[in-house]
């Protein structure tokens, strides 16, 4: 959802992930999609913002993308490296019942797509979360019926 929220506020937004990813990353909003399997992430440029799901070494490679002024933010816990002359943040989500109601409302209103793989009881929480293949989109645990 970061990539159709991010060009509704005008981005121009570089996706990023394996090459499998390419056409989903297309779909969801991306102009631009870096392999890192076979791209050169660092070729990309100056960008004013980078917002990791990845961590690690594609987190400390993207820090250098990051141009004066501009921000790094993580959700794959706290940053293990800051832009030279830019902001590091690692973002942590705070429940907040009226933003969650406009992003349901704009999913209702199909402004928002979702990219759901798996929808599980939470009996079966356990094995949706260690699957024995690899499931493109997210895992949702219902918790009633």
């Amino acid at each position: 959802m970061v990539t159709q929220l991010a060009r509704e506020a005008g981005a121009y937004v570089v996706g990023t992930g394996r090459a499998g990813d390419r056409q989903a990353a297309l779909d969801f909003g991306a102009q631009e999609f870096v392999d890192l399997g076979n791209d050169v992430l660092e070729d990309v440029g100056g960008v004013d913002l980078v917002f990791d799901v990845i961590g690690g070494d594609i987190q400390k490679r993207s820090v250098g993308l990051v141009r004066a002024g501009g921000m790094l933010v993580t959700v794959a816990g706290p940053p293990e490296a800051r832009p030279v002359d830019g902001l590091a943040v690692d973002f942590v989500v705070e429940a907040d019942r009226v933003q969650l109601g406009e992003v349901v409302q704009r999913v209702r209103d199909g402004r928002l797509r979702t990219n759901i793989g798996t929808v599980a009881t939470l009996d079966d929480a356990v094995a949706a979360f260690n699957p024995t293949e690899r499931i493109k989109g997210k895992t949702i645990i219902r918790v009633r019926s």
